[in-house]
């Protein structure tokens, strides 16, 4: 069941008559199952694009060969293009990309530790990158993360 954040994202969205899809990597479709979980989220939600592994955002969002390597597959580089990418390909209003570390075994570091998760909105001319650090289990760091999302289209919409 979707969060009272998600929930009210989608109200929002559905008054609006705004579409939304989702690029996600960290998240692994968990973002848009959540919005689609919502009443009426069909009025809404295009749908998304799960590209965990570093050679499915290259070989479908064609993240640019040797990004990943320069800036590893969790960094706000990565996220803004597939976001960017993605929203080139469907006919959406709203496109939300979302990286991260949720376990340890990525490009964990001092400066990166597990639980950064990197976000970049697209709404028209309009993109937001945001990039936070989380606390918790896998789950509750991906579940933090939605809830960021959400809390940031209804504060730009």
């Amino acid at each position: 069941m979707a969060s009272e954040k998600v929930a009210a994202c989608c109200e929002a969205l559905i008054e609006k008559n705004l579409t939304i899809a989702f690029a996600e990597s960290a998240s692994a479709g968990k973002m848009c199952y959540e919005f689609s979980t919502v009443v009426n989220s069909g009025r809404i939600l295009i749908g998304g694009i799960v590209c965990y592994h570093s050679s499915m955002k290259e070989d479908l969002l064609h993240i640019p060969w040797g990004t990943i390597e320069q800036h590893s597959a969790e960094s706000a580089e990565v996220t803004k293009l597939m976001a960017q990418n993605f929203y080139r390909y469907i006919n959406s209003d709203v496109c939300v990309g979302l990286t991260g570390l949720t376990t340890p075994g990525g490009s964990e570091s001092d400066s990166k530790p597990v639980g950064t998760i990197f976000i970049h909105i697209i709404f028209g001319e309009k993109q937001i990158a945001k990039r936070y650090e989380f606390k918790g289990t896998p789950e509750g760091i991906i579940d933090q993360a939605i809830d960021a999302v959400a809390d940031l289209i209804l504060k730009e919409i």
